[in-house]
C-alpha cells in the first residue's frame, strides 16, 4: 500500500460530508459538520460537542447494550422500557408482576436492585492509540498478528485501569485502521425507579416492532448509586445517589415537522463498508439460517413454558431479546429483497477497483488477498453457527465458562485470553448469578434437545471436526440434567474457585461434557484467530484506500458503529415507504384508542384510556396536533444500541428517546438510503403526560428540571 493512502486521524476528521443526515460520527469529528449543523438549525457549537466534560455530552451514558442519559443531579437515568426490561423482569414474580403492571418507587428507599447485569457507564476520555497497537505489524498476518494486537490492547487496558473505578476498552475503528482507548466510569449499583405497565412501555408488542405508525411509551427510569466517597461501589444499602456532573433539561415545548434534532448514544454495529461478497453471504446464507434458528428456539421456549407462569416470567426477557433480533434479521432479508443492495455495492466496488488500479505504487495483490481472507471468514462462520446450535444450553455455557476460567487461571493474568482476566471476574459471576432469574431446567433441557436435533440436520461440512462423536443424544439429556448441580446458583458460584484439575475430575454431568468439548472449542478459537489476523492485516489497507477514494469524491467518512459514543443529526421528517403512500412524522394518543382491542398486545390500561377520553391533556397538548403526541420520526442515522439515546433539540434539551427504526430502514446497517431511512422516537411529552395523568409519578416530575411551553 502506498504511503499516500495511509490516512492519519487528523486527516480523517477533516473530510467534509456530502450527504445530510448520514453518519454515526465520533464526537471529535463534529467540527467538520459545523456547516451542516448550522444549516439545519442546531445552536449548540460544534466544538462543544467534542468535549465529553461539557453539556450535553457529559449527560450521555451507556448501559452496556443500550444508551441513556442523566436527567437530574441525583443520578436519575432515563432510557427505554425495553432497555430496563431485564431489571423489571428480575424483580417480577407471578404475584408481583412489574412487567404487566409497571413499577413506581415513590421514595428512594423503595427503589429496587437492577441486578448485577444492570450497569451505567460514563465515558470521560477517548484517545487515539493506533500507533501503539499497530506499529511494526505491517507485514505480519494470521494468528501471530491477532495475538500481537490482543497483547497490546490488554497492555493499554491495564494501564488505563490502575484506578479500579474505571473500565477501559480499545475498540477498532474503520475495520482495524484505527484504535481508540476509551475510559468509562462503571457504576455497578443501579436501581429500578419507574417503569410503566407493559401495555404502555411495550404497546403493540412484536406486531408493531419496527413498524410505523407506532404508539409505544418506550421509557423507564433507573438511578445510579455510589459509595459515600462518590466512587463506584458494590450494591449496598449504605450507597448514595451518584451526583452527576451534568444532566439534561427536559423540554415539554415539543417539536414540529422539519425541526432539527441531535441524537447521542452508543450504536452497536453497522456494515457500511463491507464488500458485495459479504452482503451476498449474509443475504443468502447467514441471515436465513439465523431467522430459522431464532424461530425454532422461540417455538421451543413457548412449548416448554406453556401453562407454567413462573417459567414464562423467567424467560420473558430472553424471548423479547430473541424476538427483536429475529424481526430485525427478517427485516434485513426483506430489505435486501426489496432493493438489491449487493448490486448497488457491485457498481461501487467496481468503480473503486478501477480507481485503485490507476493509483501509483499500490499493492498488486491487495484485492486478491482481501477476497481470499473474506472467503475464509465466511467458511469458518458456518462452523461457528453450527457450534452455537449444538450447544444451546445455559447450563452447558456455564460449565464451559467455569472450566475455561480455571484453565486460564494457570497463566499470568496479562497472558490470559480477554474475557477471563481478573478484571472480568465480576462479569462472569454476574452471568452465573443472572441464571437465578432466567433459568428453568425443563426449558433449558428442551432448548438443548431441539438444538441437537437441528444441528444434526445441518450440512455435514458445517459440523466442526470431531464434534459429532462428543455430543450427547437428545434422549440422553434426562440423565445429564439429573446428574448436575449447576442449576443451583450457590453451586455454580462455588465452582468459581475450583482449579482445572478438580473440575476435570468432577462427577457433575455438565462439567464432564464441558471438559470433553473444550478441545473442539479451542480448535475453533485457534482457527478464528488465524482468520481474523489475516483480516486484520488486509482490511485496514483496503479501508485506507476506500477512505482516500471517498475523499476524492467528497463523500462522508465516518467509522462503522462499534458500540462507542457517537453523535448523529437530522430533522423531524415524514417519509414515503412505497409509491402512493406517505406517512407523517407524529402519532397521537388517539391512535392508541384506535388500535385498542382489549387483547394483547393492544390492550391499553383503563386509566390511560380514561385520561384520553377525558382529554386531560393540559400543557402537553401540541398546538398543531390538538392532542398529546406519542412518537415521532426523524432522519437521524441509528442502529441497535441506540435504543434509549437522548434526542435533543437545537438547544440541547431532551425532547425524546430513540427506540426503533421503521421496517423499511433496517437495511441501513449496510446501506444508508436517506429517502426512506427513518428512526422512531418517543416524544417526551407523552412520557411526561403518562407520568402525570396516569401513573402519578409526581416525585420524579418534581426531581427533573422540566421546561414547559410558554402560556
Amino acid at each position: 500500500m502506498i504511503k499516500s493512502l495511509l490516512l492519519p486521524a487528523a486527516l480523517l476528521a477533516a473530510f467534509a460530508p456530502a450527504m445530510a443526515d448520514e453518519g454515526q460520527w465520533q464526537p471529535h469529528q463534529m467540527p467538520q459538520l459545523k456547516a451542516e449543523l448550522k444549516r439545519i438549525g442546531i445552536q449548540i457549537p460544534a466544538e462543544q460537542l467534542t468535549d465529553l466534560s461539557k453539556h450535553p455530552m457529559s449527560a450521555i451514558v451507556s448501559l452496556g447494550g443500550c444508551s441513556a442519559s442523566f436527567v437530574s443531579p441525583d443520578g436519575l437515568v432515563v432510557t427505554n422500557h425495553h432497555c430496563a426490561y431485564g431489571a423489571i423482569q428480575r424483580n417480577s414474580t407471578p404475584q408481583k408482576n412489574y412487567i404487566v403492571n409497571g413499577f413506581l418507587a415513590k421514595t428512594r428507599a423503595e427503589e429496587l436492585p437492577g441486578g448485577p447485569n444492570t450497569l451505567v457507564y460514563v465515558t470521560d476520555k477517548v484517545e487515539n492509540v493506533s500507533a501503539r497497537v499497530l506499529k511494526g505489524l505491517e507485514k505480519t498476518g494470521g494468528k501471530e498478528r491477532h495475538e500481537a494486537i490482543e497483547r497490546r490492547v490488554k497492555e493499554l487496558i491495564a494501564e488505563c485501569e490502575t484506578d479500579k473505578m474505571y473500565r477501559c476498552s480499545v475498540p477498532a475503528f474503520h475495520r482495524g485502521l484505527e484504535y481508540y482507548r476509551i475510559r468509562q466510569m462503571m457504576i455497578r449499583d443501579v436501581r429500578l425507579v419507574y417503569a410503566p405497565a407493559d401495555m404502555i412501555g411495550n404497546y403493540g408488542g412484536d406486531i408493531d416492532n419496527y413498524e410505523w405508525p407506532r404508539h409505544t411509551g418506550d421509557y423507564s427510569f433507573l438511578r445510579a448509586y455510589v459509595g459515600k466517597d462518590g466512587r463506584p461501589a458494590d450494591p449496598s444499602p449504605d450507597n448514595v445517589p451518584y451526583k452527576s456532573k451534568d444532566f439534561l433539561v427536559v423540554s415539554a415545548e415539543g417539536l414540529k415537522n422539519g425541526d432539527p434534532i441531535l441524537l447521542a448514544g452508543y450504536p452497536g454495529r453497522t456494515s457500511r463498508y463491507k464488500l458485495p461478497s459479504e452482503i451476498r453471504y449474509a443475504r443468502d446464507m447467514g441471515y436465513p439460517l439465523q431467522v430459522k434458528e431464532y424461530q425454532a428456539d422461540l417455538d421451543t421456549i413457548a412449548a416448554a413454558t406453556k401453562g407454567n407462569d413462573a417459567a414464562a416470567v423467567r424467560y420473558a426477557s430472553v424471548v423479547k431479546s430473541i424476538n427483536n433480533r429475529m424481526k430485525k434479521t427478517q427485516g434485513l432479508m426483506d430489505g435486501f429483497a426489496r432493493k438489491d443492495i449487493a448490486a448497488i455495492k457491485d457498481v461501487q466496488d467496481a468503480e473503486f477497483r478501477a480507481w485503485y488500479a490507476k493509483q501509483p505504487n499500490v499493492s498488486p495483490t491487495l484485492l486478491a488477498e482481501l477476497d481470499a481472507a473474506i472467503a475464509a471468514d465466511m467458511a469458518l462462520d458456518q462452523e461457528q453457527f453450527a457450534w452455537g446450535v449444538a450447544t444451546n444450553s445455559d447450563l452447558l455455557k456455564s460449565a464451559r465458562t467455569l472450566y475455561r476460567l480455571a484453565l486460564e487461571r494457570k497463566k499470568p493474568n496479562a497472558e490470559r485470553e480477554s474475557g477471563y482476566q481478573d478484571r472480568d471476574l465480576g462479569f462472569i459471576k454476574a452471568r452465573l448469578n443472572r441464571l437465578e432469574q432466567s433459568f428453568d431446567a425443563n426449558v433449558d433441557k428442551a432448548r438443548f434437545a431441539e438444538g441437537l436435533k437441528r444441528y444434526a440436520a445441518l450440512p455435514a461440512k458445517s459440523h466442526p471436526q470431531g464434534l459429532d462423536a462428543l455430543l450427547p443424544s437428545p434422549q440422553a439429556l434426562d440423565a445429564i440434567y439429573a446428574a448436575t448441580e449447576l442449576g443451583t446458583t450457590a453451586k455454580r458460584i462455588a465452582l468459581l474457585d475450583q482449579d482445572a484439575e478438580a473440575l476435570a475430575k468432577s462427577n457433575d454431568a455438565f462439567m464432564q461434557l464441558a471438559v470433553k468439548l473444550n478441545g473442539i472449542a479451542s480448535s475453533l478459537e485457534e482457527r478464528t484467530k488465524e482468520v481474523e489476523g489475516n483480516l486484520e492485516k488486509v482490511i485496514p489497507q483496503y479501508m485506507a484506500a476506500v477512505i482516500a477514494y471517498k475523499k476524492s469524491q467528497g463523500k462522508p467518512v465516518y467509522p462503522d458503529a462499534n458500540s462507542t459514543l457517537r453523535i448523529t443529526y437530522g430533522t423531524v421528517s415524514p417519509y414515503s415507504p412505497r409509491d402512493g403512500m406517505s406517512k407523517g412524522p407524529f402519532t397521537t394518543v388517539e391512535g392508541i384508542v384506535e388500535k385498542h382491542t382489549g387483547k394483547d398486545p393492544f390492550d391499553a390500561p383503563a386509566k390511560l384510556l380514561e385520561a384520553i377520553k377525558a382529554k386531560r391533556y393540559g400543557q402537553f397538548k401540541d398546538p398543531v396536533l390538538g392532542t398529546v403526541p406519542v412518537d415521532f420520526l426523524s432522519s437521524a442515522d441509528t442502529t441497535g444500541g441506540n435504543s434509549g439515546s437522548a434526542i435533543v433539540n437545537k438547544r440541547g434539551e431532551l425532547v425524546g428517546l430513540n427506540f426503533d427504526s421503521t421496517y423499511e430502514s433496517i437495511t441501513k446497517d449496510w446501506y444508508f438510503d436517506r429517502d426512506i431511512t427513518r428512526a422512531i422516537h418517543l416524544d417526551v411529552r407523552y412520557m411526561l403526560w403518562v407520568m402525570k395523568e396516569v401513573d402519578h409519578a409526581d416525585n420524579l416530575l418534581k426531581e427533573m428540571t422540566i421546561k414547559y411551553p410558554k402560556k
